[in-house]
């Protein structure tokens, strides 16, 4: 624990969707000097992100779905281009990725890599991301997609891998789990732009 953070109250402020504390606590500065401050966190569990891609094929897969908090903030359609992701439960970040892929891609695999872990946004929201990239084929393709989850909308784009790249520089892709992974496709796989 840290000795310079001392939590005087947490107060639940909405647990409607996920839970929103605000939590106040008093701070000791490097100086030595304490001051007490307020901030709300958003606890909405943690998550799992992957990013498939084909070499062969020099292709990624991508969700599109709509996004509220995008929309209210200037997306003029909602619709954002993701990395299949999902909220962990009860699972471990390995077989929640499995279970997202199948529901979200229709593609079911088996060999993952982890490549890292990351606070996405850690300003405002508790969430750890675990970060995964495994290969596709057509062959391990066993459903449409879409989720399974009545609210969900999901559509599957396959992408060639270049076009993807060329995306996130021009804005068309915005997310930020999206872009790390392609960019860490693009460090650590380079063969699949040539």
């Amino acid at each position: 624990m840290n000795q310079r953070v001392k939590i005087v109250n947490t107060e639940i402020l909405s647990n409607n969707w996920y839970t929103l504390k605000k939590v106040t606590f008093d701070y000791q500065h490097q100086n030595g000097t304490w001051i007490q401050q307020s901030r709300e966190a958003y606890d909405r569990g943690n998550g799992a992100t992957i990013l498939l891609y084909n070499l062969a094929q020099k292709t990624i897969l991508l969700t599109e779905q709509f996004r509220l908090p995008t929309y209210i903030n200037g997306n003029a359609t909602g619709m954002l281009l993701e990395a299949c992701a999902g909220l962990l439960d009860l699972d471990n970040p390995e077989d929640c990725i499995r279970r997202e892929t199948e529901e979200e891609t229709g593609y079911q695999i088996k060999e993952v890599k982890k490549i890292f872990e990351a606070y996405m946004s850690p300003g405002s929201v508790t969430e750890i991301l675990h970060f995964f990239v495994a290969e596709y084929s057509p062959a391990m393709k066993i459903s449409s997609g879409g989720g399974v989850d009545i609210h969900e909308d999901i559509t599957v784009i396959e992408l060639p891998f270049s076009k993807a790249v060329d995306m996130v520089a021009s804005g068309e892709i915005r997310d930020g789990k999206t872009i790390l992974l392609i960019q860490y496709l693009q460090i650590n796989y380079p063969s699949l732009i040539k």
